[in-house]
């Protein structure tokens, strides 16, 4: 058993380890009043074009779209607007967003955090694609005129060339993640349906992999489920989904761009295949890209911003599925919230709340754990006996039947002083649905991300040090743990190859999230606590004399 389970815990950690580059989601299928998937061409990518750093003064914008006024086609300098948030750049070449830097959180290199993959070469966020009918001029890439509201927290941009039309404005809250946004386009004054694009990825592009954290996704209405999709959903040309969403749009493990249709709007959706670089790999990702529309006019309020579980219920409960926990949800999500209540109500640091949460729940499983260490002190008592009936059989080879009558002679005597043989491995089959929840909480709660505790800066990533000084720990306190938990009848050679066990998982650790290491580590120590608890209570030594033969009881009387 004991070797099963270190297979269990060895794929475990594979698991782990190979999810986030071989995991696939699925495109969804087609069903009746549901998303109904199908592939639309891709547009042509068009080089970077940098407007010119010399200001020019903007012509008068008009006060809606466009119609048959053609525009100045000045090329104006980047406008940044600036809430307490958020910095977002601006260029008048396409009227989009060349970059989007969150204020409170910064990349894995410690600079302030852009969303936006500057790097791709293909067009920037707010760029628009056009499924079907195309304008007359390439509109990401031409000349707006750019008016700015007087507040600076609004901009307007409008476009001519006397055929087509366009009309952008983009309006922030000096504290919110929440904006809005609206596009419009003409052809010869008839609406021209068009899609607002997100192109190139999206989020942390610092991390390792980042390709393997982002999808695009939408909250399906009528089957009350979040669907998304990745870069491998639509390997064979971009595919767009159509329904009844709440919204749609891209993220990342911590981070999200969402668009918000008005009630009872009927949204498209489109997720690109968008292969390129980032700013921190020269070589092409096989990232996503997103366009959504929501009728011949775009309105939309937008969401981007951290997936932080209270900011986004308050904005739209169907929001809270961005953060997605995973099948081990029912445990993790509760887990989630418990220590963030100990850390907003009680001790203010993610770390101590781990180890105040992880105290408690293993106080809680004591009992269960009570009759394990009785179950184990049993079977120490019983070697005794149990060597005599392996006396009996010691010249037998393996292949001999009467090996059969070895095993049940054993089996006989565990049944009959009520222990379980498989009781070695319990503590640690307990501990397996937690590790797989605190593993999902770290992976997928921005509260998490940057969290400190003592030397540690971050207990979503590994320790930042040469050697990482609580894997070191947890290896130590699981020997440690070893020698402390009764023996049974072991083979010399599975108790030799046990004494690695703690080596491996220290191997397994050692990349981990530190907030992970400090939940097992914590574990390893109350546990020490409560063993050596039972180890000099009189519940011990009963456990013990209640199996012993008869006559060696009667020899004490």
């Amino acid at each position: 058993m004991e070797v099963r389970l270190l297979l269990a815990f060895l794929l475990m950690g594979a698991v782990m380890f190979l999810t986030p580059y071989i995991f696939k989601s699925q495109a969804p299928a087609p069903a009746k009043k549901s998303p109904v998937a199908s592939t639309v061409p891709a547009e042509q990518a068009k080089p970077e074009s940098q407007p010119p750093a010399a200001p020019a003064e903007t012509a008068a914008a008009p006060s809606g779209p466009a119609t048959s006024a053609v525009t100045s086609k000045k090329p104006l300098p980047p406008l940044t607007v600036e809430t307490d948030l958020f910095r977002i750049t601006f260029s008048n070449q396409g009227a989009n967003a060349r970059s989007w830097v969150l204020r409170k959180y910064k990349d894995s290199n410690g600079k302030p955090l852009d969303l936006v993959n500057t790097t791709s070469g293909l067009g920037y966020p707010f760029s628009l694609y056009f499924p079907e009918q195309k304008p007359t001029a390439d509109i990401n890439w031409a000349w707006y005129d750019q008016k700015q509201d007087e507040d600076g927290l609004g901009v307007t941009y409008d476009y001519s060339d006397g055929h087509t039309s366009v009309h952008k404005v983009f309006r922030f809250q000096k504290n919110s993640y929440l904006s809005q946004v609206e596009t419009d386009a003409t052809l010869d004054g008839k609406p021209l349906p068009s899609m607002i694009e997100w192109r190139g990825g999206f989020g942390d592009f610092t991390v390792a992999n980042p390709a393997s954290a982002q999808r695009t996704l939408y909250f399906d209405v009528p089957q009350n489920k979040l669907v998304e999709q990745t870069a491998r959903s639509a390997k064979n040309g971009p595919v767009t989904a159509s329904g009844s969403f709440s919204f749609g749009g891209l993220a990342d493990s911590y981070f999200a761009a969402v668009f918000l249709p008005p009630s009872g709007v009927s949204v498209q959706q489109v997720t690109f295949p968008d292969t390129v670089r980032t700013p921190g790999d020269e070589k092409p990702l096989p990232l996503v890209g997103a366009a959504v529309s929501d009728g011949a006019r775009n309105r939309f309020e937008l969401y981007v911003g951290p997936k932080d579980l209270d900011i986004l219920k308050r904005i739209n409960p169907k929001l809270e599925q961005v953060v997605d926990f995973g099948w081990l949800s029912f445990l993790a999500k509760p887990l989630f919230l418990i220590v963030n209540w100990f850390n907003a109500a009680a001790v203010h640091n993610y770390g101590w709340a781990i180890v105040i949460v992880t105290i408690a729940l293993n106080m809680m499983l004591f009992p269960l754990k009570l009759s394990n260490m009785k179950s184990m002190r049993k079977m120490q008592a019983l070697k005794p006996q149990i060597d005599a009936i392996n006396a009996r059989y010691k010249n037998l080879k393996m292949t001999d039947p009467k090996k059969a009558d070895q095993n049940q002679e054993v089996m006989d005597l565990y049944k009959k002083h009520g222990v379980n043989p498989m009781g070695g491995c319990f503590p640690m089959l307990l501990q397996i649905p937690f590790f797989f929840a605190f593993y999902k909480v770290f992976t997928v709660s921005v509260e998490m991300r940057g969290a400190s505790w003592l030397w540690v800066s971050d207990l979503s990533q590994p320790e930042h040090l040469a050697i990482r000084i609580l894997p070191i720990v947890m290896i130590a306190t699981q020997f440690w743990m070893q020698k402390m938990t009764p023996q049974a009848n072991v083979d010399p050679n599975q108790q030799r190859m046990m004494m690695f066990m703690p080596l491996i998982f220290g191997f397994m650790f050692y990349n981990f999230p530190s907030g992970l290491v400090l939940y097992y580590l914590t574990s390893n120590l109350v546990g020490m606590g409560q063993q050596w608890f039972f180890n000099h209570t009189e519940a011990a030594q009963e456990a013990a004399r209640s199996v012993e033969p008869p006559k060696k009881r009667n020899g004490r009387k």
